[in-house]
């Protein structure tokens, strides 16, 4: 972490894998308390997992780094979110000098928590002990509830498992919006001219979850506008012979050069089975049968 005395926050903490709906109690609550303080509002998380190292297993992650940020300053307002590396020495930091270290470093004023929140070595820091010690230093703490769906408590784990099932609607009712990717569009195999459709070439970051193979009606967000989108996460089976997973989407409403150009992918549904076809014709007819569907699902869901 940089150095941050100058500034002073209300402070959520946790690692927001997926910014679900029980993430946003957390991170209304914290902007709430930062106007009625006069500070600003911060999230502070680790880069990778802390479970990846505690247990020694990696932990298929909703999004990358960066999509964590991106959600949590666009959906909420938090000023600034900082990242924690996660190493060795983190894990076996005492959960008192962890809270000293975050509270001198970033000038905390405020914590706010999850009620399942827990830090220092062996997890030996829990909301009663960050609480006694809120009370000790005379800062502000707020400890919230589990947030409940459908009679199910909306976590992490549950949506990786919609995700990894293709239920791109199921997860974004729990999250509270559409599951995005997001990268620097890349050269592909420039099959946008022969399909009548732009084509982006995206890839996800390594450690983040790939969802099933498969055609998903999607959305591409750029500074022009939001756009429909066919996306298809697969190995193209009808253009290439290699083996590695791509993500290739056709935008339907869309003409210019995306190269080199950062976007964002939603997705919204899953439309159908990735499959070979004869030709590119039959290709093309079909991602236009793809993309009238794609349509409608977004038409229906805004």
């Amino acid at each position: 972490m940089t150095q941050q005395t100058e500034r002073t926050c209300v402070l959520a903490l946790g690692f927001f894998d997926g910014v679900h709906r029980g993430h946003a109690a957390l991170l209304q609550r914290t902007v709430e308390r930062a106007r009625e303080l006069g500070c600003e509002a911060a999230v502070m998380t680790f880069d990778t997992h802390p479970d990846t190292l505690v247990r020694g297993e990696p932990v298929p992650l909703i999004n990358s780094a960066p999509d964590r940020a991106w959600l949590i300053r666009t959906m909420f307002g938090i000023d600034w979110v900082e990242f924690f590396r996660f190493t060795e020495e983190t894990m076996r930091m005492p959960w008192e000098e962890f809270l000293r270290t975050v509270r001198t470093e970033l000038g905390c004023v405020h914590f706010v928590v999850g009620y399942d929140f827990r830090f220092g070595w062996k997890g030996e820091g829990n909301t009663d002990r960050l609480q006694a010690y809120c009370r000790e230093h005379g800062l502000g703490c707020d400890v919230i509830g589990q947030v409940q769906l459908d009679g199910i408590t909306v976590s992490s784990t549950y949506i990786r498992r919609l995700l990894l099932d293709g239920d791109m609607v199921r997860a974004r009712e729990f999250m509270g919006h559409p599951h995005v990717l997001s990268d620097v569009v890349r050269h592909g195999h420039r099959l946008g001219r022969h399909l009548g459709a732009p084509t982006v070439n995206m890839q996800f970051s390594p450690g983040v979850l790939v969802p099933p193979r498969g055609v998903y009606a999607t959305r591409v967000r750029l500074p022009e506008g939001r756009f429909t989108a066919v996306t298809n996460i697969g190995v193209r089976p009808t253009v290439s012979q290699q083996p590695s997973v791509s993500v290739e989407s056709h935008l339907l409403d869309f003409h210019g050069n995306l190269y080199g150009r950062h976007l964002v992918l939603e997705f919204f549904d899953y439309l159908r089975p990735e499959r070979r076809f004869d030709s590119l014709d039959e290709l093309s007819a079909q991602i236009a049968l793809d993309g009238e569907r794609a349509r409608q699902i977004l038409e229906e869901r805004p």
